[in-house]
């Protein structure tokens, strides 16, 4: 290992399958060491990972980041968003996590938004519509469904809290994780009371909102991590504001990641409030906002849908007239919680290559037709010549690649630098040292460099086409699903213009 020319900073990366840790040169952004291990989370009914193996694997990753993790001066943790972790009065689990794509508790959020008055309501109360990804819903299913661990909860935790609180020892969150809760009120940032009574949560079991900037701890003595004690530990955030600021993003610039889950996104001076349910009104990890829209079916499902055909999953083919809704694990952009997949349009003459190519334009579909919404926070047109960074596990795949030009229209910033999620936390550790702003540190370090793959043609007869099958099969779809107590409107995406 060269010597660096700053401090060194710990970036972790609390991801739905995996933990990652880098080591970078908070004066340069190089990545020095990097480490990573993986999770385990359960296919069943629902979706669970027990929260020890993510402090097993956080150990893992830091020590396969060698000597230059006990040399870091700050770390902080960026994890996946929602998940509800309940503990006991030691600290330890009272049951496995669930996570944010455990769709089980979407009749619990469809009764939550009927009961505090409606989607508008929450919208402007809250921030966001809940659905089923929302840690709000899953408190009230647990609380339901397993009252026991409910009245044996001492702590209740995201994902990120969790590590962070077993490195300081002190219960904190930030305003971007815990604006996904579905109980903290945007306009406030402060928990809603009113909300916790509804669903039988004391706010004395949530832990303390950490501003930003401000050191949320520091390490603990911890034989089983390279870290030295005493190091400052960063308030830390949820995995996509981690990612924007791994990406240094200014207001305006629209992201679209490719993951376990796919998102959309931009940093806006405005709070959202999107009664449609479609934009999450997230707060960010600086003090601005975050509107988001998010998809279940994105990477894996098109992966599922190669392995199903037997391709590998750049074996596409133009033509055909096959399209096909990816739904595998129900859905929340459209809202359609119950659904599974479906495919319609199959002729003698269709080939795999075209059904493989559908599975792309389908998990595509949803995110860009929410995308001017997400734009239209701040009043940015849909229309901008703004590149559309594109990350995440799928961007460096090609099929994806074209996928988005086709049907979006834009120009693609491939950004080079990987693992963004980490970089961010790593730049909010930076921030901590340097009193910088975090994304002016990730800009300094140039996160979001990359090429630039220019426009093409929108390809408006794909975007109609998935869009009349989605009209007609929403009936068909929403059937599979658990009935709520009130019928939920159907999953249109609204004009961005329009002004509730």
């Amino acid at each position: 290992m060269t010597a660096a020319e700053g401090p060194l900073v710990v970036g972790v990366d609390s991801s739905t399958q995996s933990t990652k840790a880098v080591v970078v040169d908070a004066a340069t952004g190089r990545i020095v060491a990097n480490g990573q291990a993986p999770h385990t989370v359960t296919s069943g009914a629902g979706r669970e990972s027990d929260p020890e193996q993510w402090w097993q694997a956080l150990g893992a990753a830091l020590a396969a980041c060698g000597p230059a993790a006990r040399e870091a001066a700050a770390v902080s943790v960026g994890g996946q968003q929602h998940g509800l972790v309940t503990l006991d009065a030691q600290g330890r689990p009272v049951r496995p996590a669930l996570l944010w794509n455990d769709v089980r508790s979407a009749p619990q959020a469809a009764r939550l938004v009927e009961e505090l008055g409606g989607p508008k309501v929450w919208a402007e109360r809250i921030g966001s519509v809940p659905g089923a990804a929302f840690t709000v819903a899953k408190w009230a299913w647990l609380a339901e469904h397993e009252p026991e661990a409910a009245a044996a909860t001492a702590a209740v935790r995201l994902p990120h809290d969790y590590l962070t609180e077993r490195l300081t020892g002190e219960g904190t969150t930030d305003r971007g994780d815990v604006s996904g809760t579905g109980w903290w009120a945007a306009p406030d940032e402060a928990y809603d009371t009113g909300v916790l009574d509804r669903v039988g949560l004391d706010a004395a079991l949530l832990p303390r909102v950490v501003r930003p900037g401000e050191v949320a701890g520091t390490v603990r003595d911890l034989p089983e991590l390279p870290l030295t004690r005493g190091v400052l530990v960063a308030p830390g955030t949820g995995d996509n504001a981690a990612a924007a600021l791994g990406l240094g993003l200014r207001p305006g610039a629209p992201v679209l990641s490719l993951g376990t889950s796919g998102t959309v996104y931009a940093v806006a001076r405005n709070r959202p409030a999107d009664p449609t349910g479609t934009v999450a009104g997230f707060a960010d990890a600086r003090g601005d906002w975050l509107p988001l829209a998010c998809t279940l079916n994105c990477t894996l499902a098109v992966d599922r849908i190669a392995a199903l055909l037997d391709r590998d999953r750049e074996a596409v083919e133009p033509g055909g007239a096959a399209t096909l809704l990816p739904f595998l694990d129900g859905e929340r952009t459209p809202d359609l919680p119950g659904a599974s997949g479906l495919l319609h349009g199959l002729r003698h003459d269709t080939t795999g290559g075209q059904v493989l190519q559908a599975a792309y334009d389908g998990a595509v579909f949803a995110l860009l037709q929410a995308l001017d919404l997400v734009l239209a926070v701040d009043g940015a047109a849909s229309s901008s010549e703004e590149p559309l960074l594109l990350i995440g596990g799928g961007a460096r795949g090609r099929a994806w690649q074209e996928t988005v030009r086709r049907l979006s229209g834009r120009a693609v910033r491939i950004p080079r630098a990987a693992e963004l999620v980490a970089l961010g936390a790593a730049a909010q550790a930076a921030g901590l040292l340097t009193g910088e702003d975090p994304a002016a540190v990730a800009r300094r370090w140039g996160t979001a460099e990359g090429p630039v793959l220019e426009p093409v043609a929108r390809d408006e007869e794909t975007l109609a086409r998935i869009a009349d099958v989605l009209g007609a099969a929403t009936p068909l779809l929403r059937g599979a699903a658990p009935a709520p107590s009130a019928a939920p409107a159907p999953p249109t995406f609204p004009d961005p213009r329009h002004t509730p």
